[in-house]
């Protein structure tokens, strides 16, 4: 067999699994219908979990030195959270555009010796009793890691369900023609509608809008330029250049299962929600993170059949959290004074501090406090102090 795994989709979580996996000794195929990385970055953070996941493989701090800014909170619907007093060593959110994440990440991944092709869809794939054969290529085990609209999901056969979208609004990287904000600043209703403008360094601003003209959009309708000096006028910004714009929507569905077989989903392949609270990115990387090691361990033999069903097991509750909490948002962020009065009320009435560990990705697993991650570098289970230490730092 020419593979232990071929993972279908570039992305972060793509390529985090990729790096995982030949850490572990397997070998990999990465293949990506892309004939190169784009260089844009849907996603601008990286959650306190996230932070550790990195920090456990030795990439976190090429990680820290690419980020524009550090954030000491996160936020639930624009509510404020203090990652202060939260049981990690990395209590903030890392501001960092998606391409970044990629870019080391991948870097990691053939380091180690897996393959990455560009240009190269997965159009067909069958499993057997023996392996996976992916348009010509054999390897143990598929997955898919190909986004909301995976092609390695739907061969598969596995649904995904939930709602279709109810709200629309757009995201682009822009220039401004004169001065713009120098901080970021979380998200908030304004008016009829939001607006947040970040700057990501270089003069290039990361922009977000919302309202009756993006309610009123399809999502794959163009953005005129016009539209988006419109959003920005709306805090006294003027557009300069547009760098790329995109629309999204609040579609939140999850797949009813994370294994068929030998064939595994990952990322949004698995799951889609809105963006807010920045989970996306993280919950990709997260699942990465809890698949690899146990595919390489199962690879190299260290372990049978059934650890590969706790990634289903352990994954899933997540996700499922993660869709609830991204719906729950998206009423806290509806434009209207009866929403604002319930916004004022869930603030008064939430436990942040288990509101902070949840968006922050710190409210599941059996986690180590203190724990040196160093040690966990080499993706393999240790005994520290007595205590046996899976390799995603989790006991076990």
């Amino acid at each position: 067999m020419t593979y232990d795994v071929i993972i279908a989709g570039a992305g972060p979580t793509g390529l985090m699994l990729a790096g995982e996996l030949a850490l572990g000794g397997a070998r990999v195929l990465l293949l990506e219908k892309l004939t190169a990385r784009s260089g844009q970055s849907k996603a601008l953070n990286l959650q306190p979990r996230s932070a550790e996941v990195l920090a456990s493989r030795g990439l976190l701090d090429d990680i820290l030195a690419k980020a524009p800014v550090l954030l000491p909170r996160g936020h639930f619907a624009g509510i404020p959270l203090d990652y202060a007093e939260l049981d990690t060593p990395y209590p903030y959110q890392i501001g960092i555009p998606q391409a970044r994440v990629e870019e080391r990440l991948a870097a990691w991944a053939v380091s180690l010796g897996a393959e990455i092709r560009y240009g190269a869809a997965v159009t067909t794939f069958g499993q057997d009793a023996g392996g996976v054969t992916v348009d010509g290529e054999r390897a143990a085990f598929l997955v898919g890691c190909d986004g909301a609209r995976s092609a390695v999901r739907k061969q598969s056969g596995v649904a995904f369900e939930g709602r279709d979208a109810r709200v629309c609004a757009l995201v682009a990287d822009v220039t401004l023609a004169g001065a713009g904000p120098a901080d970021w600043e979380l998200p908030a209703p304004k008016g009829d509608g939001m607006l947040t403008v970040l700057p990501l360094g270089d003069g290039v601003f990361r922009m977000l809008a919302a309202g009756p003209v993006q309610a009123a959009a399809g999502r794959d309708d163009p953005i005129p330029d016009t539209e988006l000096a419109d959003a920005l006028a709306r805090d006294g910004l003027r557009l300069g250049e547009v760098r790329w714009a995109s629309r999204f929507t609040d579609t939140t569905r999850q797949a009813v299962h994370y294994r068929s077989g030998r064939v595994f989903l990952a990322g949004d392949a698995a799951h889609i929600h809105s963006p807010a609270g920045g989970q996306g990115l993280n919950l990709g990387l997260q699942d990465a993170f809890n698949l690899g090691w146990k595919l390489a361990e199962v690879i190299r033999g260290e372990a049978g059949d059934e650890l590969l069903d706790t990634y289903h097991a352990e994954r899933h509750p997540v996700a499922a959290r993660v869709l609830q909490a991204s719906r729950a948002q998206g009423v806290l962020f509806v434009p209207d004074e009866d929403v604002a009065a319930l916004r004022g009320v869930f603030a008064e009435l939430v436990d942040a501090r288990a509101l902070a560990r949840r968006v922050a990705g710190l409210d599941h697993g059996d986690r180590v406090p203190g724990l040196d991650l160093s040690l966990l570098h080499d993706g393999r289970r240790h005994v520290i102090d007595g205590v046996p230490i899976r390799p995603d730092g989790f006991r076990g």
